[in-house]
């Protein structure tokens, strides 16, 4: 079986359950991403937008840290 998506292998074929539960898809600033949560922050860890534009916006890449209230 052929999948044609940017999601991560670990979590299409994951084993442990709790270890997605941490990650959420959200959309900020009109671009979809999915970010880990902090105590009062979000961590971005993938940008699932198809918008080139959207991965050179440097507020926006992997690692920085975004409040989403």
């Amino acid at each position: 079986m052929i999948l044609y998506t940017t999601v991560p292998q670990e979590l299409i074929f994951q084993t442990d359950a709790s270890e997605y539960s941490k990650y959420k898809t959200i959309v900020y600033n009109n671009v979809p991403m999915l970010v880990e949560q902090l105590e009062h922050n979000y961590r971005i860890v993938r940008i699932l937008s198809s918008n080139p534009v959207d991965f050179l916006n440097r507020e926006l890449n992997p690692g920085q840290m975004i409040s989403f209230f």
